[in-house]
């Protein structure tokens, strides 16, 4: 069965963080949509959402997506994270997975980001953390190397593997009110499948761009039969990531 056990994440963490109804809602660092598009899921027709990234290409392609599933209450918009502008307005929930890792002063962007919250305001953040991962028990000497590709490459890239674990300091700085956090295990075993090689896929210019591997060690077309075997040898769990999920308020 393949799964994508983010996304489970992400929705729980919105339902309980009380994401829902006809909120105004900022998604920061929305990429190709799919956080933005989780959320009009939840969130009435009357809600509006927002999504922003740096990159213009990737919002393209988010627009389009929209106008396919003719989804009308969302509008991506390519900002500078690291600068956020005051014009963008005010929102009733501020929400972003896997982003603030990447920004060079994380803490700044959280601060400017309370302000932009209203009175009461929600917010709610998702973050992988590298730190207690991978977990097995059994020898995964594959599934280890595409770990350490893809976590080095977030390394070269300037991002930040052990986010996870300053989340919570982060938020509790800007003077926002945390009100649950949550750290779960992603778990694959050989008949609960995880979308690691489309994950490898997206991310092989990713690897060639900073060295983390040639295309004769990653073997592209071959590495999702290859992680499938070694699971099936195996026959253990695997602990390939670890997600922070973190929400609460903005004080009245």
């Amino acid at each position: 069965m393949m799964i994508n056990p983010a996304n489970e994440m992400t929705e729980r963490m919105f339902v309980e963080a009380g994401i829902g109804g006809d909120l105004r809602v900022l998604d920061i660092g929305c990429g190709l949509g799919d956080v933005s598009f989780l959320l009009s899921k939840l969130l009435s027709d009357k809600a509006q959402i927002v999504g922003v990234d740096s990159n213009e290409s990737i919002l393209e392609i988010a627009r389009e997506r929209a106008k396919e599933e003719q989804i009308s209450n969302i509008a991506f918009e390519a900002i500078d994270l690291s600068s956020i502008p005051k014009t963008l307005g005010t929102f009733d929930a501020i929400v972003g997975r896997r982003v603030l890792m990447y920004l060079p002063k994380p803490a700044e962007t959280i601060s400017a980001l309370a302000n932009m919250l209203v009175p009461g305001g929600r917010f709610a953040f998702q973050e992988h953390d590298a730190t207690m991962t991978p977990g097995r028990t059994a020898a995964f000497p594959l599934h280890d190397r595409l770990h350490r590709w893809m976590w080095e490459t977030v390394r070269r890239e300037g991002g930040n593997p052990h986010l996870g674990f300053d989340l919570w300091t982060l938020i509790s700085d800007a003077e926002l009110k945390v009100e649950n956090i949550r750290a779960q295990g992603i778990v694959i075993t050989p008949s609960f499948s995880h979308p690691l090689a489309n994950i490898a896929r997206a991310m092989l210019p990713r690897f060639l761009e900073h060295n983390v591997a040639t295309e004769e060690e990653i073997d592209i077309d071959t590495l999702e039969s290859r992680l499938a075997e070694e699971m099936t040898s195996a026959n253990t769990t695997y602990v390939t990531d670890m997600a922070f999920c973190v929400w609460g308020r903005k004080a009245e």
